[in-house]
């Protein structure tokens, strides 16, 4: 062959080699992708945390933060902006946002250091579950420690008798938000470790429970019950507390394992804003003033509404109407003084909920301030229909002379109870009685009224060392006097010089219409007098 046609053959060749490239190309690379192993190809893989996020979910917030607040985080791309969820994060629980310090996220770490200093055996103390609940809610109100277990004389809701424990402990908090009042919990160590478990069953700390025929409770040792029973937990007898209940003990540890209410941040919004939505909610607010001591006053704001004005829903057979409550007080001078968020939920069955609609929900929040002027602003939203309603409310808190006979508001009540030998804590709670005020001022006939006030600066009576004080109730109608009654007083302070008068009005013989009662108060040592008054309403 000649060199000129080997030349000519070879650049033909250079030529389609050329234009066939890009195809030949991408053949050859599908071909390789085909045969290539797939544990060799690039994966799509999402970046992990850095341990500094991952520490934080997992480690910091772990009791306190919401699911939906993990999912969003989780979901975050970049580092800045997790350092602006985290802020986000801890400016929500922030109790004064005025204050360059934020308290609860400073109180909170406070409290992992002393659950890791002192709740540690063989795991980190923000582990155990005495950690939890004290990083969650606090140090509790009253502590009883058994360090070493041994000999113990069982309490009567327990069953009575004797028997030998392991390492226990009973914690009790007189109120937990979203939780509930009276709470009692107990961490028992059955290894001896240092490792204490929170426990549903009050038999868990008993040593001898497997033990045939030792540390028998009464009831055994009676022959009424059988050891069986007793740890099948058919023992229902001996709970003489309804919290003690194996169901409501149960119910209370899901409570707890929840994480603590988030503020309503939307609504505090809508309060600075103004703002109230078309689909409007109403509702009443009453303000009361108690006196603490010669500067501080307790303000009670009461918020009471229409179950009618609800929405109820269908939760798991019973009919539940929720709404969210936010507040806000301010002095006069701009400052906020005080804060308040709470969800109210009224529920009954599907045959109560006529009765239901016709009875009202209320709230109370009880704050100590200084005498003074304030304004409080409340907003509250039914969470099904997103009905809001929005109030704005002025109110001087009231300095009481300690030289001059006074008294607190005159509260007209829906219903009094005393607490006898409960614990006075919760919502409406003054003194020893549990207070909840008819904010309407609307009775049905044959339905009672309360009348609760105090009596302040009462002069003592140099004989008997106690005040002497006259108290009358009146009963108006259309300015007379339609009936009248004298207290039957025993002339006892419950603190001090302060009386309370705790009284119900029968109303089934009064005629229709508005009434005025009047409590005509006159001091025997000193004559001074007092009449404080408050209008009601009576309907059929």
């Amino acid at each position: 062959m000649s060199h000129h046609k080997l030349m000519c053959r070879l650049t033909l060749s250079i030529l389609a080699l050329a234009i066939l490239s890009p195809v030949a190309l991408a053949q050859k690379d599908k071909n390789k992708g085909q045969s290539q192993d797939p544990t060799q190809r690039e994966r799509n893989v999402k970046p992990e945390l850095k341990k500094v996020y991952k520490d934080w979910l997992d480690k910091d917030v772990t009791y306190i933060i919401t699911d939906d607040e993990r999912k969003a985080f989780k979901k975050l791309q970049t580092d800045e902006e997790r350092e602006a969820f985290i802020e986000e994060f801890w400016r929500r629980r922030d109790p004064d946002p005025d204050t360059e310090e934020n308290e609860y996220r400073e109180e909170y770490y406070e409290r992992i250091a002393y659950a890791n200093e002192h709740f540690a055996a063989g795991i980190p103390g923000w582990k155990s579950d005495r950690g939890r609940i004290y990083i969650m809610y606090g140090p509790p109100n009253e502590r009883e420690t058994h360090p070493m277990g041994g000999g113990y004389e069982r309490m009567p809701w327990e069953g009575g008798g004797q028997t030998t424990t392991y390492p226990f402990e009973r914690w009790f908090y007189r109120y937990l938000p979203g939780v509930g009042s009276g709470i009692e919990l107990e961490f028992v160590d059955p290894t001896g470790t240092g490792e204490y478990r929170l426990t549903t069953n009050p038999n868990d700390k008993d040593a001898l429970l497997y033990v045939p025929g030792a540390g028998q409770t009464l009831a055994e040792q009676l022959g009424l019950e059988t050891r069986a029973d007793r740890i099948g937990g058919f023992n229902t007898s001996n709970y003489a507390r309804a919290q003690d209940n194996p169901f409501s003990r149960l119910v209370l540890l899901a409570d707890l394992n929840r994480p603590p209410q988030v503020k309503f941040s939307d609504l505090a919004e809508a309060v600075n804003r103004g703002v109230v939505e078309e689909n409007p909610l109403n509702f009443d607010v009453r303000i009361d003033f108690f006196r603490q001591s010669d500067e501080r006053v307790i303000t009670a704001v009461t918020i009471q509404t229409e179950n009618k004005d609800l929405s109820f829903v269908d939760k798991g057979g019973l009919q539940e109407a929720r709404i969210n409550i936010f507040g806000k007080i301010t002095a006069v001078s701009g400052r906020r003084v005080g804060i308040f968020e709470d969800p109210v939920i009224t529920q009954a069955t599907t045959s109560e909920l006529t009765d239901a609609k016709d009875r009202k929900s209320a709230y109370q929040k009880a704050i100590a301030l200084a005498p003074g002027t304030y304004k409080v602003d409340v907003i509250v939203r039914d969470v099904t229909s997103g009905a809001t309603g929005i109030r704005h409310v002025g109110f001087s808190v009231p300095k009481y002379d300690p030289a001059k006979l006074s008294t607190s508001t005159l509260v007209l009540a829906a219903r009094l109870q005393s607490l006898n030998n409960q614990p006075a804590v919760g919502q409406f709670v003054i003194g020893n009685v549990k207070v909840i005020p008819n904010v309407s001022g609307t009775y049905r006939r044959g339905q009672d009224v309360g009348i609760y006030m105090q009596i302040y600066n009462a002069g003592i009576d140099q004989t008997t060392l106690r005040p002497s004080v006259d108290v009358e109730y009146v009963l108006m109608k259309d300015g007379k006097e339609v009936g009248k009654q004298a207290e039957d007083w025993s002339g006892l302070s419950d603190a001090g010089q302060r009386l309370t008068l705790a009284r119900l009005i029968p109303t089934g013989g009064l005629a229709l219409g508005e009434y005025e009662v009047m409590v005509r108060v006159r001091d025997r040592v000193s004559g001074q007098t007092l009449s404080p008054t408050a209008k009601f309403t009576l309907t059929e």
